[in-house]
């Protein structure tokens, strides 16, 4: 991953829990708490140690560091640079899902190795959406949850969002269910 997602979550952890936590997250991990550099590619593995210690030092399971972590990547990547990239794709929560892949491709040109999720937003005759997930990174379907939370706060859409069953390695399914409350 790209050193901009480490760079992120030590923002993440800085405005939540502080420099100490920050500095204890990166001992366990074995890694540097100087930083990152956001165009620099690192292993998944650094991202992977940095969410571990991140759960052993905040006593939180590493499923509710990923939904914080996605609901923040919203707003971080903003921040960063990126928010007229995302005000293109898109006017509605279901217009961007519909162009995450678009927005991908885009990044995918600043960004050479670059290996971005996959989505496919289904329509439903019931107003609901399924949102098909496809990663070769496991393990992170809460990071999704949190940056579709993240994306409804963006757009002013309170949505419900389940994780369904029968998903398979790599393909996640979520449905999701706008003008419902949070889930």
């Amino acid at each position: 991953m790209y050193g901009l997602v480490n760079r992120a979550i030590k923002g993440l952890v800085q405005s939540r829990f502080g420099d100490a936590a920050w500095n204890t997250i990166c001992q366990r991990a074995d890694l540097d708490p100087g930083g990152f550099v956001a165009m620099e590619v690192y292993d998944d593995a650094v991202t992977y140690r940095l969410v571990e210690a991140a759960s052993e030092t905040l006593e939180l399971p590493a499923e509710t560091i990923l939904e914080a972590f996605g609901e923040y990547w919203t707003v971080y990547t903003i921040e960063e640079g990126y928010g007229d990239l995302v005000s293109l794709m898109g006017s509605t929560l279901n217009e961007f899902l519909d162009n995450l892949d678009a927005m991908h491709e885009r990044i995918g040109d600043a960004m050479p190795d670059l290996v971005p999720p996959s989505f496919d937003r289904e329509a439903l005759e019931d107003g609901s959406s399924i949102l098909h997930y496809y990663s070769k990174r496991d393990g992170l379907a809460p990071m999704v949850i949190g940056l579709i939370k993240g994306l409804a706060k963006r757009f002013d859409t309170s949505i419900e969002i389940e994780l369904l069953d029968g998903s398979a390695p790599g393909h996640q399914k979520f449905r999701l269910r706008e003008g419902a409350s949070e889930s």
